[in-house]
């Protein structure tokens, strides 16, 4: 819907969306009702079904598109622009605090328990979070390898697929435990890889120190 709207119409829906993420991070999805979004967002209730004629659920899918774009948000500079090892090493704190600050409550996980994490529009929304991250990972290695930091011949996708891979299992167990430590160890050991994976300087030849005679 949200493409037929005009530009104030768009304009409108990205603002209600905003205001309810607010009021659902501090009230939680469970104790959060649209009476609580009109009051935050100013908007009447025709207004809102007229943006969400599906009502709670459509509301709640928007607002996870909207958290999961602050997943990514919540990266940047770093994650646009990894082309140096400075660059990822500040990549990687961005992380680590992150999550840490968020602890075991997930906006977005919390979101997908309510509508289903199976139905159609959340599985989209993950899937597109997933995949757009992963580029961005993607990207970053192969940035290093055109400035010459990473051999050519490393997998770009794939060490990119890993990198996520353990970020997300790194987050899992901190939802789950309150301990970082996981997440850190993931993502220092990615990095790791992409180092060892570094274009070392060719070696020179030894040389004799009397002319005339090979090198040992």
């Amino acid at each position: 819907m949200r493409d037929a709207l005009t530009p104030k119409g768009r304009a409108t829906r990205d603002r209600i969306v905003a205001g309810a993420a607010e009021v659902l991070r501090e009230q939680g999805v469970a104790f959060t009702t649209l009476d609580d979004v009109r009051g935050r967002t100013g908007t009447s209730k025709s207004q809102l079904f007229h943006y969400f004629p599906g009502g709670k659920d459509e509301l709640l899918l928007a607002v996870a598109r909207f958290e999961a774009g602050r997943v990514l948000e919540d990266q940047q500079p770093y994650l646009g622009r990894l082309d140096s090892w400075e660059a990822w090493a500040s990549w990687r704190d961005v992380v680590v605090e992150r999550y840490e600050l968020q602890g075991d409550h997930c906006p977005l996980g919390a979101l997908f328990l309510q509508v289903g994490r199976d139905r159609p529009g959340s599985r989209a929304i993950v899937v597109e979070l997933m995949r757009r991250w992963q580029e961005h990972l993607a990207r970053g290695v192969r940035a290093l390898q055109t400035g010459g930091l990473v051999a050519a011949d490393l997998d770009a996708e794939r060490t990119a697929a890993a990198l996520l891979a353990g970020v997300q299992g790194g987050v899992a167990i901190l939802m789950a435990t309150g301990d970082s430590a996981h997440l850190r160890a993931a993502l220092d050991t990615g990095i790791e890889h992409l180092r060892r994976a570094a274009v070392n300087p060719p070696s020179r030849e030894p040389t004799s120190c009397v002319p005339g005679t090979p090198p040992p």
